[in-house]
């Protein structure tokens, strides 16, 4: 008698960061569906890349933990490929004493901040000053909180191939 079995792969098309619960000024990578519940049938190791830096985490009933410690408020660009294309998320995690709160940022208002700038700019002449002070500010918070200029376009690229 023979049996024939196939093999289940689970791909991981959506993800949230979260605090850990177990690990102080960690977070947490929760493989979701479209509608934002933990799909916990995803187990194994799966390839992230968070900030620029390639990782292994094991995902056991849908939650993998990064094991970096986040020692002051900083951004997390984290990307995962697999067969279905590349997802990527950007949040901002702010610390406030001990804990650790993720907010997502979306490429929209990546983009929709400076290009306002610009327009504002535009349109009133007497704001250009203004604009150029408000822009190097939000340059230099990004790039100080850890968002470098080729993470911020990539985030944005990300976004619109989403799109398409």
């Amino acid at each position: 008698m023979f049996v024939f079995a196939d093999t289940i792969t689970v791909a991981i098309n959506h993800f949230v960061i979260k605090e850990n619960p177990f690990a102080k000024n960690e977070v947490a990578i929760i493989a979701t569906d479209t509608a934002g519940n933990v799909r916990e049938n995803v187990n194994g190791t799966f390839s992230f890349t968070v900030n620029g830096f390639q990782d292994t985490l094991h995902f056991d009933k849908g939650t993998a933990f990064y094991r970096h410690k986040i020692e002051r408020s900083t951004f997390l660009y984290v990307r995962h490929q697999n067969d279905s294309g590349t997802h990527s998320i950007l949040y901002y995690v702010y610390k406030n004493a001990d804990k650790l709160r993720p907010f997502h940022i979306s490429w929209v208002l990546l983009l929709a901040i400076p290009c306002g700038l610009f327009l504002l700019a535009y349109m009133f002449k007497r704001f250009i000053i203004i604009a150029v002070i408000i822009f190097c500010i939000f340059v230099y918070f990004n790039y100080h909180s850890g968002l470098s200029i080729p993470t911020f376009f990539q985030s944005i690229i990300d976004g619109l191939k989403g799109i398409f």
